[in-house]
């Protein structure tokens, strides 16, 4: 990847980051990690989560506070980021990259005029399809319809917003945002994605070696449409009575979900391993899995199921939303619609079939590889110089790419 002529000097901010677990972390931390390897200036507002964490150069922690809908989550003190403008002014910032909706998309705008710097923000999260399993008391309409205006609203407020995907973009020129909208997925860094002993995991977790096994790693969450995996699973019980579902993550649905295990009579075919180390643990557990499932209807992009296939676990997922721009070609991977008995076949096809599923190993390895992170970020740092360029009164002047033209013809 070339280098600019100038390192640039990009403000990040972030109502979420590492320890927590989830996409937009690991987007950050990627993007960070290939930015900073050019020789750029990357620095992170992010909440504290307490003594536990170890932390990355340039990683500003704010003193945070626990969010009662969600605990995994942290709110941090708006008044503190403020406070920061002096320190912050002094190191000469050239744009701020928000990455989430809440108090780091208020707190960013405010860095962002205080510092007159151009203001972008990445859209990781489809509130449309999100906000009403987090507050089930009002009707789900009112939810959608609240969504998708505080989305336009945060996002017409911007320079120009980061989507990872092309169904996301279309969605957001649906609810009438105006501004540039670049369509630049989260890349894998491939080197993290060369391990894995799957049959390590399974020592671990008492799992038979030649056990029938599916695995599905992801936030916990109701959004993430587990639920259907685990009606699906019943079906595929019924060809393969041994079969195991190897659940990966936490979150606020894993009580449901555990109970609705047993309720299925499933107590014996789902595992249920909470989150494991990104370096280790994690990698041993997709490599386990004969194939990896994911059925999630809200998905911006859907990066685990590239993490899986750069390991060379076959995939079977619905394609919805994000998820369509990796599933759309089919390598590496076979596609199901929202429909048990079909999930289930295309489930039992894989774990029947020891040529299809080293057919689809070798395809998914070499495709994960058209995803790298050096080839995201080089996208992102162009996107960057576009918006530099233009300085802060760029909105009206930042032009479309080629392929976001094409799509408003």
């Amino acid at each position: 990847m070339c280098r600019f002529e100038a390192a640039l000097k990009i403000l990040m901010i972030s109502d979420v980051y590492f320890p927590r677990i989830n996409g937009v972390s690991t987007s950050i931390q990627t993007f960070r990690h290939q930015l900073v390897a050019l020789g750029h200036e990357v620095v992170l507002v992010a909440p504290d989560y307490g003594p536990t964490r170890s932390d990355e150069l340039d990683v500003i922690r704010i003193p945070s506070r626990y969010l009662v809908l969600d605990p995994e989550d942290r709110m941090m003190q708006a008044k503190r980021v403020r406070e920061m403008v002096p320190a912050l002014r002094e190191r000469r910032f050239d744009l701020i990259h928000i990455q989430t909706p809440f108090v780091a998309h208020y707190t960013g705008m405010v860095l962002a005029d205080r510092l007159r710097l151009p203001r972008v923000e990445t859209y990781h999260t489809f509130f449309e399809e999100y906000l009403f399993h987090y507050v089930p008391f009002v009707p789900r309409g009112w939810m959608r319809a609240l969504a998708r205006r505080f989305s336009r609203t945060q996002c017409n407020s911007l320079d120009a917003v980061v989507v990872p995907s092309f169904p996301m973009q279309s969605v957001l020129r649906e609810y009438g945002v105006t501004v540039p909208l670049e369509v630049i997925p989260t890349g894998l860094e491939l080197q993290r994605f060369a391990g894995g002993e799957g049959q390590a995991f399974r020592r671990q977790h008492g799992i038979d070696a030649g056990r029938p096994t599916l695995v599905h790693v992801g936030r916990v969450a109701f959004e993430k449409n587990i639920d259907f995996l685990l009606r699906m699973l019943v079906r595929v019980r019924e060809c393969i009575p041994d079969v195991l579902l190897v659940i990966c993550g936490e979150g606020p649905s894993l009580p449901h979900l555990q109970r609705l295990a047993v309720g299925l009579g499933l107590a014996d075919n789902v595992l249920f391993v909470g989150y494991l180390d990104r370096t280790k643990g994690l990698l041993d557990c997709y490599c386990a899995g004969d194939a990896f499932v994911f059925a999630s209807r809200t998905e911006t992009q859907g990066l685990v199921l590239l993490e899986a296939m750069a390991l060379g676990v076959p995939v079977v997922s619905t394609a919805l939303m994000g998820t369509r721009d990796i599933l759309s070609p089919q390598r590496g991977a076979l596609v199901a619609k929202e429909d048990e008995a079909e999930f289930a076949a295309k489930a039992v096809q894989v774990l029947r079939d020891t040529s299809l599923r080293q057919r689809l190993s070798e395809e998914a390895r070499a495709y994960a590889r058209e995803w790298s992170a050096q080839h995201m970020t080089a996208r992102m740092l162009a996107f960057y110089q576009r918006v530099v360029g233009r300085g802060t009164a760029g909105r009206s002047l930042i032009q479309p790419n080629p392929q976001e033209r094409a799509m408003q013809v």
